[in-house]
């Protein structure tokens, strides 16, 4: 039987602690929509800047590459499992930079999905290039694919389009790196922004749906997605994540804070007006998880 490292009062946010490889496989239960910030496998020993100071980057032995087989078995067997927690007409968002987007790409092909987009993040306070011998590295890639090639996925058109000033929204997204106040309870080496999980979570999910991040880090998919009344289950491997993830969580149940996260997303100030009230049906909305 699993038993949760964390769950809200509410049942909205369950954190489980362990190695998502033998967690999943554990249970049976099918997600609106999974999104998965995997390793990149950038921790080289290379160095970095961050606030103006040089770093390194190396993230941790969770991020350090093996060979290029071994990145591939690694993406196709954590997607392949993920695939069967989707809804069928589910689709899953996964984050990378050139040194995994192809292999993840080609292990969503492999295993059947249709690649709907892939969202460029073009980040708009990127770090500078100390070695002057590149362009600068400023951007992160996102896919998007459905569960099955002839399902259709759900995808809020209408608000996404609306979002951005009446006019189709590209798959360029224009978007900050996480901000001062995104890090008060900690930080993770390769957190994301508040505002990009929320235009993810927006653009393919109804309110009362079920999100997956199987490699939850810090949470910040949870965060995103209760802030904007959609449900989680995150599973991190690292203590140190899942302490900093429990101590997010709790940190919106102060109704100041909770209201202060969501008037700096610009998103969420938009979507009340515009996103549609869908009609979820009781059974639907009362769904749970099996532990």
């Amino acid at each position: 039987m699993i038993t949760p490292y964390y769950r809200s009062a509410s049942r909205d946010f369950t954190l489980l602690h362990g190695d998502t490889f033998e967690l999943l496989p554990q249970f049976n239960f099918h997600f609106d929509m999974i999104f998965a910030d995997p390793p990149y496998f950038l921790s080289n020993d290379g160095i970095s800047v961050q606030a103006g100071k040089i770093v390194s980057v190396n993230k941790g032995e969770w991020d350090r590459g093996g060979t290029s087989e071994e990145i591939n078995e690694f993406n196709k067997r954590w997607i392949s499992l993920c695939r069967d927690k989707l809804k069928e007409d589910g689709t899953i968002w996964i984050s990378g930079t050139y040194h995994n987007i192809f292999s993840v790409a080609n292990s969503l092909t492999e295993l059947g999905f249709k690649i709907l987009n892939v969202v460029t993040w073009a980040k708009t306070n990127p770090p500078p290039n100390i070695s002057c011998r590149y362009f600068t590295y400023s951007t992160e890639f996102i896919i998007w694919a459905r569960k099955s090639t002839k399902r259709p996925h759900h995808f809020n058109y209408e608000l996404m389009k609306r979002l951005n000033d009446d006019k189709q929204m590209t798959d360029v997204w224009r978007l900050p790196a996480i901000a001062p106040w995104e890090k008060s309870c900690g930080k993770h080496p390769t957190q994301k922004p508040l505002a990009l999980l929320t235009r993810i979570i927006l653009a393919s999910t109804n309110q009362n749906g079920w999100i997956l991040d199987p490699f939850a880090g810090s949470s910040t998919t949870g965060i995103a997605a209760n802030l904007i009344g959609r449900r989680f289950l995150g599973i991190e491997r690292e203590q140190e994540f899942v302490e900093i993830s429990r101590k997010r969580r709790e940190e919106i149940n102060n109704f100041k804070v909770y209201g202060n996260y969501r008037s700096k997303i610009k998103d969420i100030a938009r979507s009340e007006i515009y996103e549609p009230n869908c009609f979820v049906c009781e059974e639907e909305a009362f769904v749970d998880l099996p532990f």
